[in-house]
């Protein structure tokens, strides 16, 4: 069996980094046409004003994108500490609450889990 690289591990989140890549190669495609109407020279043109527009805008969603991916990446890897934690936490609170307990009850003779019986809630 393959051992798992942390960094494949799927994180939750709506961008993934295939759209902010795909912003990027639009941004520079835009850019790349811009750069070669401006070196043809000329009066500027409807073209130009496209190519300046587009330019813009994508390179703009790809950063808004890249900082939605890294904000959504970062609250993810929290996440999952903070779940490990919580599962460390539990398991060792368990284990202390367990040792010294029997699991078998002699009056009944059978294994259950004592529990401490509940007390009353006051009323409100």
């Amino acid at each position: 069996m393959e051992p798992i690289n942390e960094h494949a591990i799927h994180r939750p989140g709506a961008v993934s980094l295939f759209f902010v890549h795909k912003a990027a190669v639009f941004a520079a495609g835009f850019w790349g046409w811009l750069v070669i109407l401006a070196v043809r020279g000329g009066p500027a043109t409807g073209w130009h004003l496209v190519a300046a527009t587009g330019a813009i805008t994508t390179t703009l969603a790809a950063v808004v994108l890249g900082a939605r991916y890294a904000l959504q990446r970062n609250a993810a890897v929290r996440h999952e500490q903070m779940m490990r934690v919580l599962v460390d936490m539990s398991w060792h609170s368990f284990a202390e609450a367990a040792r010294g307990m029997s699991l078998v009850d002699g009056s009944r003779g059978n294994d259950v889990i004592p529990l401490a019986p509940e007390g009353r809630r006051p009323r409100r």
